[in-house]
């Protein structure tokens, strides 16, 4: 089940695979996974934030926008040792890759010398890079790309049609931009969105479109639950169903066999048949660590305890660079054309 990659998916299309019946919607993914990666292998990274609160943005559902009153405390851009402390740490808990974000609409020109060393200390530790800073220029993005950032991420959160009852202080096209900047500069794109924001099926449908469409996929697609936090808008929301949760990802992993599909935001809410059942529509990456920037994640130890349950083992940064993924890919499409072979396990 070798898919082909397309950029011209049309949304009934998408409508059309997450009106599957589960198991079918599951098999498909299931298949399309296994063609295009290990399927027992997870990326895993670890988030920190490198500076916290008195955001300017509206987005409904941040705790560290300052239009909103909440629990996070604000915190200065943090030093480049203390960064690099931490990513030694991440490193020494098994973390393949370091993400450093920022609670800013997009770095100041004073910041760019510290960000660009953070990056530089990070790279030397031998883990791949990843930052997300708001929106970034042209030059922001040449400069992160000269330091030796891997990865930019930059969410584009809802579809375009929601996307007005999220935030009112940046645009849609502002977000495409950003994108566009990170692609002409070189890096790697980590780019998803948030369900259980009160959107509806069809928006979860048109923001996987508008991913999918982009003229290259995203390399990492993380998928995001809502994390209701007390003083944001969306704290009293109602709870999105599990399974509906379950196949965004497995539409995610059909429409981009070859991106990393990230659980993130809301895993510490998961109990574990559900991160197996994403595991299984085709989620190969998380966020590893006791918090993601301001809201809980699952305990270190909790994940290798699910991993080793599971059988699944995380991701050496060595292994998935671009020839060892396409010989993994080689290797996969290989044995999908094998007839189907069953092991014992003792």
């Amino acid at each position: 089940m070798s898919a082909v990659i397309r950029h011209d998916w049309q949304l009934n299309e998408i409508e059309a695979l997450f009106a599957l019946p589960f198991n079918d919607l599951l098999f498909q993914a299931q298949q399309v996974h296994r063609a295009n990666f290990d399927a027992n292998a997870v990326q895993v990274s670890t988030l920190l934030s490198i500076k916290t609160g008195a955001c300017p943005e509206d987005c409904k559902y941040c705790p560290q926008s300052a239009h909103y009153r909440t629990d996070v405390d604000k915190e200065r851009l943090m030093a480049v040792e203390k960064v690099l402390e931490e990513a030694r740490a991440a490193k020494a808990q098994g973390a393949s890759r370091f993400c450093m974000g920022a609670a800013w609409r997009n770095p100041k020109d004073r910041d760019m010398p510290y960000v660009i060393e953070m990056v530089k200390g990070v790279k030397e530790l031998g883990l791949e890079t990843c930052m997300t800073l708001g929106m970034l220029s042209p030059q922001q993005a040449q400069a992160l790309k000269q330091a030796g950032l891997d990865y930019y991420n930059h969410n584009l959160d809802t579809s375009p049609e929601f996307y007005g009852e999220i935030i009112s202080t940046r645009t849609y096209a502002d977000r495409l931009s950003t994108l566009q900047n990170v692609r002409d500069a070189g890096m790697k794109v980590c780019a998803g969105g948030i369900v259980g924001m009160g959107e509806s099926r069809r928006d979860r449908a048109s923001l996987l479109a508008q991913l999918a469409n982009l003229p290259q996929h995203p390399e990492s697609v993380p998928v995001n639950m809502l994390v209701k936090v007390q003083g944001t808008p969306f704290a009293e929301l109602d709870d999105l169903d599990p399974f509906e949760f379950v196949r965004t990802i497995a539409v995610a992993r059909i429409l981009m066999p070859q991106s990393f599909v990230r659980l993130s935001a809301g895993r510490e809410s998961m109990n574990d048949q559900l991160q197996a059942l994403c595991f299984m529509a085709g989620a190969n990456s998380i966020f590893y660590g006791e918090r993601l920037l301001t809201t809980a994640n699952p305990e270190t130890n909790r994940d290798l305890a699910l991993f080793e349950r599971l059988g699944l083992n995380p991701l050496a940064h060595e292994d998935y660079s671009d020839d060892v993924h396409e010989a993994v890919i080689s290797d996969a499409v290989a044995e999908q054309q094998q007839p189907v072979r069953y092991y014992e396990v003792s």
